[in-house]
């Protein structure tokens, strides 16, 4: 299995051309989300809290590290599209538009013309969220970074949840919310109020669109830090589990099944977790002009994970082992949405 990755990657590295950039109704096309954790450049920012991510830091992050992060996450991101690279990737943990242009211009994906959606977020570590995107395939309108502040706490700081409207496969419509809600560090009830200010902040964004766009193609995307089952998702948003056979802009949970599964978004001690979710619309998946929903999976190829010594099983392969640095990816796995074009 290692080999035939291995000789995938390396296939797509050297013969992009051979990926036709023809849009084709039979062909399979993919939306992603990555929580690619802590892609941070070497540069230390004297307004962030970045140094544990410097050549003097803890981590010893360097020029080398950073580089060959970005190429590994790159190359998860091409497996992924298998052989139809995503149209466009939500990312989180991205240290700014520096991270962000290694990413996109000096390893593999520099051969798909990604560009980027980006703006610096008021959290601080400095880490955003942001959007990548095939121009031939998507064409963005309009954008906006929608700030997650608190009333009560006006020292209160978070990452932005950014909002993208374009023109999908010159066919559709979408808007795209890019989000990474606030964390549990600090314990769970401490913080589980900022979830549900991020929710109430999301669902009022949501409501917005629907009152301007009659029956709008909603995607939200992200890592909310809570999962399907939590007040945050299945109260606030009000994001059903799957959707009934009429249509009224109800929000469906795609990722609500994954519950189940033995290995799901990201690993905490003994436990898997899924926190990194898509959120759509019922008009997207019943009603869209050109989408036809294929399904929405976790790409947990078995290069993304190792074993688990300590807590069993299988655990997501990071960059760091503790303060070890190693061949990894991320503490989260990916995931995807996979869809076919009709009516094209």
């Amino acid at each position: 299995m290692k080999h035939f990755v291995l000789g995938l990657l390396l296939f797509l590295l050297l013969v992009p051309n051979s990926f036709s950039q023809e849009i084709k109704r039979n062909d399979e096309y993919t939306f992603m989300f990555y929580n690619v954790e802590n892609l941070f450049d070497c540069e230390n920012d004297s307004l962030t809290q970045d140094d544990e991510f410097t050549p003097d830091g803890d981590r010893r992050w360097n020029f080398s590290r950073f580089h060959e992060k970005a190429d590994r996450l790159a190359k998860v991101i091409l497996a992924a599209g298998k052989w139809n690279p995503p149209v466009f990737a939500g990312l989180c943990e991205v240290e700014g538009l520096q991270a962000l242009e290694v990413l996109t211009k000096q390893t593999p994906l520099r051969n798909y013309n990604y560009k980027i959606i980006h703006k610096d977020s008021p959290d601080e570590r400095g880490i955003d969220v942001a959007l990548i995107y095939r121009p031939e395939l998507f064409v963005p309108i309009d954008y906006q970074a929608i700030l997650v502040s608190d009333p009560l706490n006006p020292e209160f700081k978070t990452r932005d949840i950014l909002l993208v409207s374009g023109i999908l496969n010159n066919c559709d419509t979408l808007h795209i919310f890019v989000n990474h809600w606030p964390s549990r560090y600090g314990g769970l009830m401490e913080t589980i109020r900022y979830r549900k200010l991020a929710a109430g902040i999301l669902m009022n964004e949501i409501h917005k669109l629907f009152d301007k766009y009659t029956k709008a193609n909603v995607i939200c995307m992200g890592d909310f830090n809570d999962t399907p089952e939590d007040e945050s998702l299945s109260v606030v948003l009000n994001a059903v589990k799957t959707n009934n056979s009429e249509l009224k802009g109800e929000m469906v949970n795609l990722s609500s099944e994954w519950m189940s599964r033995s290995l799901q978004t990201l690993k905490n001690l003994y436990s898997w977790q899924v926190f990194d979710q898509f959120i759509v619309s019922d008009y997207l998946i019943e009603n869209s002009k050109c989408i036809k929903f294929q399904a929405a999976e976790i790409f947990d190829a078995a290069f993304l994970v190792e074993p688990d010594k300590k807590y069993g099983g299988v655990k997501p392969k990071r960059t760091y082992v503790g303060f070890k640095f190693q061949e990894g990816f991320s503490d989260h796995l990916p995931i995807l949405f996979r869809y076919k074009l009709v009516n094209y």
